[in-house]
């Protein structure tokens, strides 16, 4: 089960970058947070500088997520891309 959740998660990945339209700014967060969090679970290490607006964002949209499951945060990342690919 985990490696055919793994195989999903990766393949997702892979088509989230041939997706016909970009998705708007907090989809594209909420991709990037679920991918972190299923990748590499919580988020760690310092906040980026306040003037670093877009690494602000994705720290705040990772940070977020903190606790969820990594097969949890894998899962909705999977269903989204599905959702966005049609």
């Amino acid at each position: 089960m985990a490696d055919d959740l793994k195989a999903r998660f990766q393949q997702a990945a892979q088509d989230v970058m041939n997706l016909s339209e970009r998705p708007d700014n907090d989809t594209m967060l909420r991709l990037y947070a679920l991918y972190k969090q299923g990748s590499e679970g919580d988020v760690s290490g310092p906040k980026p500088g306040f003037f670093d607006f877009v690494g602000t964002a994705k720290y705040d949209a990772w940070a977020k997520l903190a606790g969820t499951g990594s097969e949890e945060a894998m899962r909705r990342y999977i269903d989204l891309v599905a959702k966005l690919r049609g």
